[in-house]
């Protein structure tokens, strides 16, 4: 791991030292459909226990604190609502913007991660829509 960071530019810190920015919630994601009403959606997810639900072009995506994640996954399964992706995962609370060189160098490290066997996830708050 240390290798992947000095080789790209980027600092190891200590275990822990960077968890204050990310925030551990169940995130759902909905493919947008004309099938699905969305006033629906939302009231299925908040009775099932979802924190919130926010609506894109694409699709929606419904937050749940941890504990919730699977009584919201089960309660959309059985309402034949289809799910994309569903994880409990670590939400940045800011997201940070990098110029041209960094976000190469970003996307060079989290490649070099992804060939690591011993990586089994990343969390990171590169804003990746962000202009370079």
């Amino acid at each position: 791991m240390r290798h992947a960071f000095d080789k790209n530019g980027g600092n190891l810190g200590t275990n822990g030292c960077v968890s204050y920015l990310f925030t551990k919630a169940g995130r759902i994601m909905v493919e947008k459909d004309a099938s699905i009403d969305e006033d629906e959606l939302m009231m299925i997810a908040l009775e099932a226990g979802a924190e919130d639900m926010e609506t894109s072009e694409d699709g929606y995506e419904i937050k749940t604190a941890p504990e919730d994640f699977a009584v919201v996954m089960d309660a959309l399964n059985e309402n034949s609502i289809p799910v994309l992706s569903g994880e409990i995962a670590m939400i940045p609370s800011t997201e940070t913007a990098l110029g041209e060189g960094d976000a190469v160098k970003m996307e060079k490290m989290l490649d070099m991660f992804d060939d690591n066997d011993d990586v089994q996830d990343v969390w990171h708050n590169w804003d990746e829509s962000g202009e370079a």
